[in-house]
């Protein structure tokens, strides 16, 4: 089936659909990543977007439920330059193709994914459109104008927990996770340490959290900028110097806004699996994995007492990480996968080792 990419600045860009037909508007980001295509479709934190994979076969090793980082796709469409016709992997259940259809996904392939990332790298973030019903380029724009001007959606009703909800049978330090869009990884990393997780809907207000008497919080990461973010950041304010924080990606965003800090645009962001990062006090560094494309600004952070940046973009000298011993706060821009099989990322041992003190 014809399918059509068109971009708010009238680039256009032809290819084939699959997964269904119909329109999706959204705003066009890229992930370099080689592998991860269904953790990406099901991150929270990728709702309402264009998903362009710059690796040129996507699909060669299927898909799984296990691997879903939530409970559904989030993205509103996906562009690949060329969609695998077969699958090997032991784990898969079924193939990327009937992914996207069970799912309701428009995609598009057949597009030059090389010549669509560079025109995004050199432009910076765009919104576009994904159509197999309309094709007149003033049709299309005028569409995507009309998207412009509506008022945002919110994505976190649908995508926290409607109501505290306890994870597992794990009976160690009780640990609340404010749910702004939690990814499976993450809840797995922080019961393999042992820890009793409760989730909380977005918008629990401070006195609910600390009712409960968890001895730390998560706020975990989500959709950048959604307009229900702001409404939660005085409870977030509330909680600072009540009990320890790790903030994690979108959520470290609300909760450096929360404390008087910036949060600012980038041209690109940075959406891929080896971003480095490195200490400022040390030579010592880190690859990481990465998703946003807003950054905290340094000079706003550096102007809150008791605050320390601990951690840059090697780069392009971004904020990646913050941390304050007095306030017990640990707050970062990356997100903190998994180093291997089973293994636990060192940001969530550092964050027990700050609960137990």
């Amino acid at each position: 089936m014809k399918a059509i990419l068109m971009l708010e600045d009238g680039h256009s860009f032809n290819g084939e659909a699959f997964g269904q037909a119909g329109e999706s508007i959204g705003e066009v980001i890229f992930n370099t990543a080689v592998v991860g295509y269904q953790e990406m479709l099901t991150d929270p934190a990728n709702a309402g977007k264009i998903l362009v994979m710059t690796y040129p076969l996507i699909g060669n090793y299927g898909c799984a439920p296990k691997f879903n980082e939530s409970k559904k796709i989030w993205v509103s469409g996906l562009v690949i330059k060329e969609k695998s016709r077969i699958f090997s992997n032991w784990q898969a259940k079924s193939s990327l193709d009937d992914f996207v259809k069970s799912e309701k996904l428009l995609s598009i392939q057949g597009i030059d994914t090389r010549t669509l990332t560079v025109h995004l790298r050199n432009k910076g973030g765009a919104l576009g459109i994904i159509s197999t019903s309309e094709f007149e380029k003033k049709e299309l724009l005028a569409k995507i104008e009309v998207f412009r001007k509506n008022k945002p959606k919110s994505w976190l009703p649908e995508i926290s927990v409607s109501k505290p909800t306890r994870l597992g049978k794990v009976r160690g330090k009780r640990v609340a996770i404010l749910d702004l869009g939690v990814t499976k990884s993450v809840i797995k990393q922080l019961e393999s340490l042992g820890f009793s997780l409760t989730l909380f809907p977005y918008n629990t207000t401070a006195h609910e959290i600390l009712k409960a008497k968890p001895k730390g919080l998560v706020i975990s990461g989500g959709p950048e900028q959604d307009p229900g973010l702001k409404n939660i950041e005085e409870n977030i304010r509330a909680l600072v110097n009540k009990l320890p924080i790790l903030a994690i990606s979108a959520g470290f965003q609300v909760l450096a806004s929360s404390l008087g800090a910036k949060v600012v645009k980038m041209k690109l962001g940075h959406r891929g699996v080896n971003y480095p990062i490195f200490a400022p006090t040390s030579y010592k560094g880190e690859i990481t994995c990465q998703n946003h494309s807003y950054s905290v600004d340094a000079a706003s952070l550096n102007k809150i007492k008791n605050i320390k940046i601990t951690a840059n973009n090697l780069n392009d000298r971004t904020v990646e990480e913050v941390e304050s011993k007095k306030m017990k706060i640990i707050a970062i821009q990356y997100n903190p996968s998994s180093p291997g099989f089973n293994e636990v990322n060192s940001v969530f041992k550092r964050f027990g080792k700050i609960m137990e003190e």
